[in-house]
């Protein structure tokens, strides 16, 4: 018997067959794109993530040649904060509003200053909110498009649009509810809401990660390859996912996920406040909290160094690219010999709140090549993660002693390496760290079925592959770049935002 966990990524959905002890039976995987209309926005089109679904289901059942009624239950894990406005009917409105878009600063300023300004509001809120986030933007969906807002029966996030999809049912997990506003301690959506102006009737009714939203319809069975009636799962966020994925479930336990984006994750059975740009959000597990710094450019910029500056080994090795990447740099000392470059290609939201600033390559001479560049991304990876650490030691007094990595990053020992030396800390890898993600999805539908009995039969799914040990040799070097690294963006802060602050012609 299996469950199908779909991943769904910024920029790809990877369809997983998960077999009832937690083996990973097969995989397939669709990409799509990302558009970038004007400087600071990012959107999607929903219907590809649904054409996305269903090309990696129907490949899924038929490389792993099972009977599509053994399919026991079928539950998405997708990216964060979301917005798709859809009418009564369950027609989109408008292109999804990406995690990473930063339209709204203006709704974020004039939100604050109605609760109070800045100061007074981050009293009450733990942090300023900002153009990317989710309530800023659904009120610039009210003054900027009040068409669609008028015709809008609910916004979706990415996971309750792909669940209507499939059951007809328009809801709302938990988790990726509090990405909008939710009420940790209620688990009901946060009533502040209503006081910037949004219309509270327009939120989804909520529900668990593990609950049965409904079964999957005649028409999205046909589609997917699936039978019609399979049990479909209230799901998550792909950071409460990873979680549940990495074992890392129990109060204080520390996961970072490095991809496309990366994050640092704390689990917290009480802990709630925001601090430094790290957010509170609700986990998987409706008993648990999790505290979550996202970096919004992590594999991103390493995508862009290999587009930029590799690109004749890109045609030439293919996927071996990577391991290519590496061996080139093995000569380059730690540190780069003084360049470092910040990765925060899209803005930031953690360890610092910002949509105006962007990556920098300080220090350059005459001696650098692409090389250093290269070297000089991946630390600057590791120095934002070592930053977010140091935050949620000093702001949540968590040990930070010891973490697991996953995601694709997590296979690059090279890498890997830099990141034990930067941060000081030994952590661990585990097993097939691509599919964190979809595991701990598939984890939670087992639970959802009845075959598994709680989240914290997580951790038995969860296999340590490698441990890495700091090589203090590097600590000085590490150390002494790292303050150099907080400081560019204190002392550049007022030229990024004069720089990057743009009016948008509509």
């Amino acid at each position: 018997m299996y469950v199908i966990a779909f991943d769904m990524g910024t920029s790809s959905n990877k369809a997983v067959l998960v077999d009832f002890s937690g083996q990973i039976i097969a995989q397939t995987r669709a990409d799509y794109d990302i558009h970038y209309p004007y400087p600071g926005w990012a959107e999607q089109n929903p219907e590809d993530y649904w054409t996305g679904v269903c090309t990696s289901s129907k490949e899924l059942i038929k490389k792993a040649g099972i009977d599509k009624k053994d399919v026991k239950g079928i539950i998405f894990a997708t990216q964060s904060m979301g917005i798709i406005p859809v009418d009564k009917e369950g027609n989109v409105l408008h292109p999804n509003i990406s995690w990473v878009d930063g339209r709204a600063q203006k709704q974020a300023d004039a939100i604050m200053n109605k609760l109070g300004g800045p100061k007074i509001f981050s009293i009450f809120s733990g942090t300023p909110i900002m153009g990317k986030d989710v309530i800023a933007k659904l009120i610039w969906i009210k003054e900027e498009r009040p068409d669609i807002y008028k015709r809008t029966q609910y916004f979706l996030d990415v996971n309750g649009y792909l669940k209507m999809k499939c059951t007809g049912q328009m809801v709302a997990e938990l988790s990726g509810a509090s990405a909008y506003g939710l009420d940790l301690k209620k688990n009901q959506w946060l009533s502040v809401l209503g006081l910037t102006g949004l219309d509270m009737k327009k939120l989804p009714p909520l529900v668990k990660s593990t609950d049965n939203v409904g079964p999957l319809t005649e028409t999205a069975a046909e589609e997917l390859g699936l039978e019609p009636g399979t049990p479909v799962f209230g799901g998550c966020d792909d950071v409460q996912s990873a979680c549940i994925g990495s074992g890392m479930t129990r109060d204080g336990d520390i996961h970072i996920y490095l991809g496309t984006s990366a994050w640092v994750c704390a689990s917290s059975k009480n802990k709630t406040k925001f601090s430094h740009g790290a957010a509170a959000i609700k986990s998987a597990d409706p008993d648990m909290n999790l505290i979550t710094g996202i970096t919004e450019s992590a594999g991103a910029n390493i995508t862009w160094i290999m587009d930029e500056f590799f690109r004749e080994e890109k045609e030439k090795y293919g996927d071996a690219i990577y391991d290519k990447m590496n061996e080139s740099i093995i000569n380059i000392p730690p540190g780069c010999d003084g360049l470092i470059c910040t990765p925060w290609l899209l803005g930031e939201r953690c360890p610092v709140s910002t949509t105006t600033t962007r990556a920098t390559l300080f220090n350059i001479s005459i001696f650098h090549t692409r090389e250093h560049l290269m070297r000089a991304v991946y630390e600057g990876i590791g120095f934002n993660l070592r930053w977010i650490l140091e935050n949620f030691a000093k702001d949540y007094k968590f040990s930070c002693q010891t973490f697991r990595i996953v995601g694709g990053g997590a296979l690059d020992k090279v890498w890997m390496q830099m990141i034990a030396d930067i941060t000081k800390t030994e952590f661990s890898v585990i097993a097939n760290p691509r599919n964190a993600g979809a595991l701990g999805a598939a984890i939670i539908a087992m639970i959802g079925l009845g075959e598994l009995k709680s989240f914290e039969d997580s951790y038995k799914f969860a296999k340590v592959a490698k441990v890495y040990t700091p090589n203090p040799a590097n600590a000085e070097v590490y150390d002494r770049m790292f303050k150099t690294y907080k400081n560019i963006y204190y002392d550049l802060k007022k030229t990024y935002k004069k720089a990057n602050t743009h009016p948008v012609e509509d």
